[in-house]
């Protein structure tokens, strides 16, 4: 770390570097942070989560009871002790609640004033995230399992949504109305992701095993479909022709840069896609144990060299190396399923939620350098004679009288 404090001094290096260092450096030493507690609110699993960008202050949760809480993730109280409050929710007291569980919630990218929700009880609400109620709701024939916003969208201010129904509905905010379906997938629409590079690249995910990339200016259907294969028909029976797992596709997540498609599937599988060609990797995750047989939440690092990659499994979120497979460590806290995970990139902090109805904090733990750690009580040193001061301050007199 001296080194790259000195590059940047001395102007030889680029300021980036040192920053991608500590965030990786950061994110290599997270550990469960016993001393901060979340308000357990939720009387049964946590669905979905999300932090704000805008103050990177705000975490909305979304659970199987239908409740919603927003949460103030700063630390008032000035000691490292400290719990993160709930100063908002809408629960089953709120005659705007939702009837079932809530499975996806979404601060609206360019505002914290605005958060979107969506729930089995077959709607999506708008919500004002002052007065928590809902400014407005759209209807559906079936149940809802996904929606997303696009983060860069100017041009466009369309919801996608993910139902029981095989077509993906497109929502527009401004008029309040479904404009749009876009149809190709045979099965139920698991999950939906706008692009964070190009705000009209959509992808979906659906129960059969297909990921499609769409251009939602275009009517002539989707873009590509994601071929596990590469279109080398010599390796896939007639049935996994143009599939991307070899079950159901259930996650989605876009790499910060929008240049690389996750997706997680009951395969237990995990694959990464190059996103302008539909290209697979063949990255190598290993197995990535997938229980779900709904939308997995999990997602990626942003900022850090190389970027990883947070993925509830069973009890336990796995982190691995996005590029290389590489299964980093194993993230054990949660007393059941774990069901959707969140990264804050301003501090590099992980925020996770399960059925046992907890939400999380995974936090940095600062390490001293391992030259510099000494077992308690070791007296190493002293039986080889040797000084346990730092050579550079070591009396370095010589006497005559030797």
């Amino acid at each position: 770390m001296l080194g790259f404090l000195q590059a940047r001094q001395a102007g030889l290096d680029d300021p980036l570097r040192l920053r991608r260092a500590e965030s990786t450096r950061r994110v290599l030493s997270l550990e469960l942070n016993h001393d901060r507690d979340v308000d357990r609110i939720h009387g049964n699993g946590v669905n979905s989560l999300d932090i704000e960008v805008i103050e990177g202050r705000y975490m909305l949760s979304g659970g199987a009871d239908g409740v919603i809480v927003l949460y103030d993730l700063e630390n008032y109280s000035g000691k490292p002790e400290y719990t993160c409050k709930a100063i908002g929710t809408v629960d089953r007291s709120s005659r705007h609640a939702h009837k079932f569980s809530v499975e996806t919630v979404q601060w609206y990218p360019f505002d914290n004033g605005m958060f979107v929700s969506s729930s089995f009880d077959k709607t999506m609400r708008v919500w004002d995230s002052e007065t928590l109620k809902p400014a407005e709701m759209f209807m559906f024939e079936e149940t809802v399992y996904c929606h997303h916003m696009s983060p860069i969208a100017r041009k466009h201010s369309l919801v996608a949504v993910g139902t029981k129904d095989p077509k993906v509905q497109l929502c527009d905010l401004k008029s309040g109305s479904r404009i749009q379906v876009l149809q190709g997938h045979r099965g139920e629409i698991l999950s939906v992701q706008w692009s964070p590079r190009y705000e009209h690249i959509l992808a979906s995910a659906s129960a059969d095993s297909r990921v499609r990339v769409w251009d939602v200016r275009r009517a002539a259907g989707s873009l590509f479909t994601l071929d596990q294969h590469n279109g080398d028909k010599s390796k896939a029976s007639s049935e996994a022709v143009n599939t991307a797992h070899n079950g159901r596709v259930n996650g989605l997540c876009f790499t910060g840069d929008g240049l690389h498609l996750l997706t997680t599937g009951t395969d237990d599988r995990m694959r990464l896609w190059n996103s302008g060609n539909g290209e697979n990797t063949l990255v190598n995750y290993g197995k990535v144990c997938n229980e779900s047989r709904k939308g997995l939440k999990f997602t990626v690092s942003r900022g850090c060299s190389p970027e990883f990659v947070f993925v509830p499994c069973g009890r336990s979120v796995g982190v691995y190396a996005l590029h290389t497979g590489e299964h980093v460590t194993t993230l054990r806290g949660h007393f059941n399923n774990a069901d959707c995970c969140e990264f804050h990139a301003d501090y590099q902090e992980l925020y996770t939620g399960g059925k046992d109805c907890n939400i999380l904090a995974w936090v940095p733990v600062p390490r001293a350098p391992a030259s510099e750690v000494e077992p308690r009580g070791s007296n190493k040193a002293a039986a080889d004679g040797q000084s346990s001061v730092n050579p550079a301050f070591a009396d370095a007199w010589s006497s005559d009288e030797d």
